[in-house]
């Protein structure tokens, strides 16, 4: 049967493209297996973390392709790399903006719930020769378990 002009197969999920700036990438299986690793609610791992997980699937995955699809994965927008939170950049698959606690103890990041953060004022910054497209901000302190090895 021939399909109407105009009209492509389908392609399975491992062939699927991901529009990037200047380039098209496309979604690899090993890309749908570090999306489906990042799926997990309000879980912010390293790249080594998310490497010890995948290795499982995918056995012969190196540590440089779990960085260098995590870099593509972040610049494309499909995940938040967030570099504020230590030595190790942190990763999390929620890609919509939101902010962050990091535990200064142990080093763990959690999503703050949007109900926590009121302004008292909005946000009115402006810059003359500087076009502003988004901010960052990352709460510091203590978790509840260090609290409570603290005292």
């Amino acid at each position: 049967m021939r399909l109407p002009i105009g009209v492509r197969p389908a392609r399975p999920k491992e062939y699927l493209f991901v529009k990037m700036p200047n380039s098209i990438q496309r979604m690899t299986r090993q890309r749908r297996i570090l999306l489906d690793v990042l799926d997990r609610k309000n879980w912010h791992p390293t790249a080594e973390e998310v490497y010890h997980i995948v290795r499982k699937q995918a056995p012969r995955i190196s540590l440089g392709t779990v960085y260098r699809n995590l870099d593509i994965l972040s610049r494309q927008g499909t995940i938040t790399k967030i570099e504020e939170a230590g030595t190790q950049r942190r990763y999390d698959g929620n890609p919509t903006p939101h902010y962050h606690l990091k535990c200064l103890d142990c080093g763990e990041v959690w999503d703050v719930p949007d109900e926590a953060v009121t302004w008292q004022r909005p946000l009115d910054v402006a810059i003359p020769g500087f076009t502003i497209t988004g901010h960052r901000l990352l709460f510091e302190g203590y978790c509840a378990r260090c609290m409570e090895e603290r005292q």
